[in-house]
């Protein structure tokens, strides 16, 4: 795979892992605090999971061939724990 299509798919799970995060915070855990349905937690829940990690594999997967130093892998990696960090990412680093 060319460094071009591992940063267009970095650039995706960035998206979707940002989209799954605000889902989750917004819709899925008032749906189970506030109106007692967690099965949406469940489900936003593992596929953020599996986002997340994806995420923090491509940004150590990229570290190199981009020639990021340490304090830019450490903030790409922070900003996926943040709600709008993947979007800024993707914005200022990909």
């Amino acid at each position: 795979m060319s460094l071009e299509n591992q940063v267009k798919t970095f650039k995706w799970i960035s998206i979707l892992e940002g989209i799954s995060f605000l889902v989750l915070l917004l819709i899925a855990m008032p749906l189970k605090y506030i109106w007692n349905a967690p099965e949406m937690v469940r489900l936003v829940g593992a596929a953020h999971g599996f986002l997340f990690i994806a995420y923090i594999m491509g940004a150590v997967f990229l570290f190199k061939p981009l020639r990021w130093d340490l304090k830019t892998l450490l903030i790409i990696c922070v900003s996926s724990v943040l709600p709008l960090g993947p979007f800024y990412v993707e914005k200022k680093y990909l």
